[in-house]
């Protein structure tokens, strides 16, 4: 019978690409993770790699192998979760999360789950929305807090499943010789701060103002959004923000509405083979009371 770690092994360097990137993903050494890839194919009996440069590629054998394994330890997450059921909650559930749901919605669930369920040891890392929902995928997160902006769906991976958690409204903020515009067609000739080009943030920013009858005077670029917050406070710049971090900043009051008062959505996502996996479960249940408030 194959060894599902050894599976497991031979997924991650089909999907990272090279050995030290599949170890660093699974926490072994390459040596380690050249170790297992052979012991694989002494098991299965024919090649599974191949030399390819100074890098491993599939084989044909591999490849089908592959498309297998993501059903064969997804049916072992089920099973876990079943050997659990009936029991207390209990366990590290790992958890990514955009920035200002890690500043705002997230810690109120963390705080909400040590005081109910400390059994859960909840492990939270901030990260992009695409970046973490294909890590979910791929194991790596167990739970992923993300965000879609309108007419910018993030990606959809097989059998990882959505349940929206809130929806937040996207406002201008100002400040500075600004403070006094109250729409985006009024803001011209200012200076926006806006995240990196390639983002749906970005997009939808520069769409905005584009609609508005004008290209914006881009001068400060960075997907952290505290900065974007500090550079309208002290009146460098103009930018677009969510609700739900103007509010966390303070910044709400010096917020106005855009044309069709536009919403992004908050969504949890998590692996279906995960569903019946109880910790996991009352995490996304107390990010759910944490909007809820």
């Amino acid at each position: 019978m194959l060894d599902l770690v050894r599976l497991a092994t031979l997924r991650e360097l089909a999907q990272r690409g090279t050995v030290a990137a599949a170890a660093d993903a699974l926490g072994y050494t390459p040596s380690a993770v050249s170790q297992q890839l052979a012991a694989l194919e002494r098991q299965a009996g024919v090649p599974l790699t191949r030399r390819a440069g100074r890098g491993l590629r599939l084989t044909p054998a591999g490849e089908r192998l592959v498309s297998r394994a993501g059903e064969l330890l997804a049916t072992m997450e089920i099973a876990e979760a079943e050997l659990r059921s009936g029991t207390a909650p209990a366990g590290t559930v790992r958890v990514a999360a955009f920035q200002s749901a890690s500043l705002t919605i997230v810690p109120r669930a963390v705080a909400m789950l040590r005081e109910t369920d400390p059994l859960i040891r909840t492990v939270v890392t901030e990260s992009e929305p695409g970046a973490a929902l294909a890590e979910t995928w791929s194991r790596d997160y167990d739970l992923v807090v993300a965000e879609e902006y309108p007419h910018h769906s993030a990606p959809h991976y097989p059998g990882v499943v959505r349940r929206d958690l809130t929806r937040d409204e996207l406002r201008l903020a100002v400040g500075g010789r600004w403070v006094t515009a109250t729409s985006v067609a009024a803001l011209a000739d200012a200076v926006w701060v806006m995240e990196p080009a390639g983002t749906g943030t970005r997009h939808f920013a520069e769409q905005t103002c584009r609609l508005a009858g004008f290209e914006p005077d881009i001068r400060f670029v960075t997907p952290d959004l505290q900065a974007h917050v500090q550079l309208v406070r002290d009146g460098l710049a103009v930018a677009i923000l969510p609700g739900l971090m103007a509010e966390h900043a303070g910044l709400l009051e010096d917020t106005h509405p855009l044309p069709g008062a536009p919403l992004r959505t908050i969504f949890t996502a998590m692996r279906e083979s995960t569903a019946d996996d109880g910790a996991v479960d009352r995490v996304r249940r107390a990010l759910e009371e944490a909007v809820a408030g």
